[in-house]
């Protein structure tokens, strides 16, 4: 059976300037086998390139930018799809205002129909200027739904599902959230998957580390699920979350001898599923998206308390 896999990058491939172990000869193995594959990240900052010339810098060769898929991408393949000619007040960085202007939607700061949220640090000049379209009937689009992104171990910092939930307060419009694990950018990752390979893939696998993205959005779009334990999430959380994951692993280098020889690998090696969370555990539980409280009613606040 042929296995195509969606990879998701920081936490699974790197964290912070490292290479996870294993991860060199992980996709290694994946080009010298042919296997289709594609990375799958939140982050709509970079460009395809960037990503490409990051992970060379890393000492990972062999890539080049058609092997990843950004939210900025899925921003502009869902815009283009669905309101082709709409115009955009973008907040957000280089690799999502390339990916627009590739898909030649046209920036508009007087009377656009969307304003669009990605990762940045926009100034409170900007953000008014975003509060002011949606006034004026602007629609409000994120690019993903992470309240926040990790800098280092020690470090994270805020992601555009934080500036989305700050433009919800200011106007009380609800924002729409692409990214990870809306289904959409599953649906395009796999078609784009399919079309990098002659035959598509009779199964494909999405293999990341965060629970509430990763693993939640490969469950509802009906793929298999690999949990690595190298990133953002801990083993004895796992079982806080109503769906689960088809495998845990604590690397990407515990798939290497499988894709390889094309033959399964042995999965009672991995974590034992029935140990349970500890209660320490799950008090430091922190969510890095606000995915349980999308559909939850937000009022417009008054305007003075």
């Amino acid at each position: 059976m042929k296995t195509g896999y969606l990879i998701d990058m920081d936490g699974v491939i790197y964290r912070e300037n490292q290479l996870v172990p294993g991860a060199v000869d992980f996709v290694q193995a994946l080009l010298n086998t042919a296997t289709p594959f594609l990375f799958l990240t939140n982050n709509s900052a970079p460009t395809p390139e960037d990503l490409t010339v990051r992970l060379k810098h890393l000492g990972i060769h062999g890539l080049s930018a058609r092997h990843f898929y950004t939210s900025a991408l899925n921003t502009a393949d869902f815009l283009s799809e669905t309101d082709p000619g709409c115009t955009v007040f973008v907040l957000g960085e280089g690799g999502l205002l390339a990916a627009l202007h590739e898909r030649k939607i046209a920036s508009d700061a007087i009377r656009p129909h969307y304003v669009v949220v990605g990762e940045g640090a926009p100034s409170m000049e900007r953000l008014c200027k975003a509060h002011e379209c949606l006034e004026r009937g602007a629609r409000l689009l994120a690019t993903n739904p992470d309240n926040w992104c990790p800098v280092s171990s020690e470090k994270t910092r805020p992601g555009a599902g934080a500036t989305a939930a700050f433009l919800e307060a200011s106007t009380g419009r609800r924002a729409y959230y692409l990214g990870k694990p809306n289904g959409y950018m599953f649906h395009q990752a796999r078609r784009k998957l399919a079309g990098l390979t002659l035959n598509e893939p009779e199964q494909v696998v999405m293999i990341g580390d965060t629970m509430e993205t990763d693993i939640r959005g490969a469950f509802e779009a009906g793929m298999q699920a690999f949990l690595v334990l190298s990133g953002s999430t801990q083993f004895e959380s796992v079982g806080d979350y109503v769906y689960q994951p088809t495998r845990i692993m604590q690397t990407v280098g515990d798939l290497i001898e499988e894709i390889r020889t094309g033959k399964p690998g042995d999965w009672s090696n991995g974590p034992d599923f029935a140990q349970p969370g500890s209660d320490a555990a799950r008090s430091r539980l922190r969510h890095q998206t606000d995915v349980f409280a999308f559909h939850k009613p937000r009022p417009r606040p008054s305007m003075t308390k």
